[in-house]
Order: structure tokens, then C-alpha cells, then sequence
């Protein structure tokens, strides 16, 4: 890892981490503190990944993550216990569990915009994107609102 990704790695941008699988119970914990009973082969396993989450457009949720190299994005929500404290998002992780491709329209998570099978294997600094669903497709909304 260069010194770049190694200073990424060591600045949070959110409150919230979890490092060697257990959520820091304080937030402000920093990367190195939370590792350091670790030792060196199983720091060098860890990678930092991002997790975003807009519930809804005032209510939303990100968090810095140490996952082990190899996670899927499912297994990375787990990790977290969004799948605990989301069951609408669990559930479509159920629905969609053994497919590959993601499909258009209903597609709810996705690594940088783009959206990614629940299997997808993470890489160092992805951002997990966990997408709400909307009410009304934005194009109509649009067409009603030039209307009125």
C-alpha cells in the first residue's frame, strides 16, 4: 500500500467504524487504536470500505468499515448490522441472492454508482451505495410539476 492509500486508510470520514468485525462502541476510536491487538498478518488482511445509506432524503447513514480482503458487499452489510436494522433491505438481499446481474430498475445496491451483484468481492476503498426506493419515477414527477 502506497502512503497515499495508507493516509486514506487512517483518516474516517464518518463517526461510526468497525474494525475486526465489532462496531466501535465510542466512534472515536481511530484505525490504528482499534488495531492494535491485532496482529501484523491480520492487519495486513484488512481493507477500508464505505458504506452509504439514504433511508430517506433527511435520514441517512455512513459508516467506514475494516472488512477482511475477500468480503462480499452482502457479507459487508452484515457486518454492520444493516441487514438487522433494515429489514426491507434484507429482505430484498433474500430475493436477490442468487442472481448475478443486477436488474434495472429494482437494483438497491451498487459500489460507486454503479450498481453490483450482493457477491460482488469489495476492493480497497470501495463505496458501498445502499439505494432507497422511490415513490414516483423522477420523470413524471417533473412532467407533473411543469404542468401545475
Amino acid at each position: 500500500m502506497n502512503a497515499a492509500n495508507n493516509h486514506a486508510a487512517n483518516n474516517h470520514v464518518a463517526n461510526n467504524h468497525v474494525a475486526n468485525n465489532h462496531v466501535a462502541d465510542n466512534g472515536e476510536a481511530s484505525n490504528s487504536e482499534a488495531n492494535v491487538n491485532m496482529s501484523q498478518a491480520e492487519q495486513s488482511n484488512l481493507m477500508t470500505v464505505y458504506l452509504a445509506y439514504a433511508e430517506e432524503a433527511e435520514r441517512q447513514h455512513y459508516l467506514t468499515v475494516q472488512v477482511s480482503q475477500g468480503t462480499t458487499l452482502y457479507e459487508a452489510l452484515a457486518q454492520v448490522g444493516w441487514l438487522t436494522q433494515f429489514e426491507e433491505l434484507a429482505r430484498w438481499c433474500e430475493q436477490v441472492a442468487d442472481m448475478t446481474t443486477p436488474t434495472a430498475k429494482r437494483w438497491r445496491v451498487g459500489v460507486y454508482a454503479q450498481k453490483q451483484p450482493i457477491n460482488y468481492i469489495l476492493q480497497p476503498f470501495d463505496r458501498v451505495e445502499v439505494y432507497r426506493s422511490l415513490s414516483a419515477d423522477p420523470m413524471s414527477q417533473r412532467k407533473n410539476k411543469s404542468r401545475g
